[in-house]
């Protein structure tokens, strides 16, 4: 059974009277616990295609359906809850909540779920140790490097174990030897949760890794392997 299921996919940017369509009728299976990469030309659809996943933009028309639930027909008001308990994001720029450490920042997404305070500590503390950042629990990101910030991401992202994870760039920002080791951890996350992770990425190592490669040109699916 496929864990996502695009159908006829399409969004519409209006701007100033202008039309300019990001999806044209993107039709696509992703089943549970792959680990994909999302490739193509800048313009080519790939952040739009992961905004609507998140539920961060509303398509134009046709449907997402994530573990069996259709969340194009969830109302604007409830898409902050579906995002909360069913999807993990992990940004090209961290996106970390400045004046928090790397203990706040993992264990922030599990606060809003309601998660236990000891609970929450626990885990978000095995998360970091795995991520590497155990001597920087209370550090805070302006104190921390590039490739620590986006560790710590990782481990926000995956702290409230959601079945889909989307990555957008995750490792542009980072030397080659970082990011090889954090795409090593998200496999093992990956393979240990059987979380579902996508990439939408540029880097030739992230392909290398990927179980799927799915390539979208123009706003439309041009291959899937």
């Amino acid at each position: 059974m496929a864990h996502i299921e695009l159908r006829d996919l399409t969004k519409i940017f209006a701007t100033d009277g202008v039309e300019t369509t990001a999806l044209r009728g993107v039709t696509l299976e992703i089943r549970a616990g792959e680990f994909g990469a999302v490739v193509g030309p800048s313009g080519s659809g790939k952040s739009t295609l992961f905004h609507c996943l998140g539920g961060l933009l509303r398509p134009t028309s046709g449907s997402i359906k994530i573990a069996g639930e259709e969340i194009t027909a969830i109302p604007p008001h409830r898409l902050a809850e579906f995002r909360l308990r069913a999807v993990g994001f992990v940004f090209q720029s961290y996106n970390l909540i400045t004046v928090l450490t790397a203990l706040e920042n993992v264990e922030y997404v599990m606060l809003l779920q309601g998660v236990p305070p000891e609970e929450r500590r626990a885990r978000a503390e095995a998360l970091l140790r795995k991520v590497g950042l155990a001597d920087y629990l209370h550090r805070r990101p302006n104190a921390m490097s590039g490739g620590q910030q986006q560790r710590v991401a990782v481990a926000r992202g995956v702290a409230a174990e959601p079945k889909l994870i989307l990555a957008d760039e995750p490792t542009a920002n980072l030397d080659s030897k970082t990011g090889a080791a954090l795409m090593d951890l998200m496999r093992e996350l990956n393979r240990e949760k059987n979380m579902t992770f996508l990439f939408a990425t540029h880097d030739t190592m992230v392909m290398e890794r990927a179980s799927r490669i799915i390539k979208l040109r123009d706003g439309q699916v041009d291959e899937a392997t």
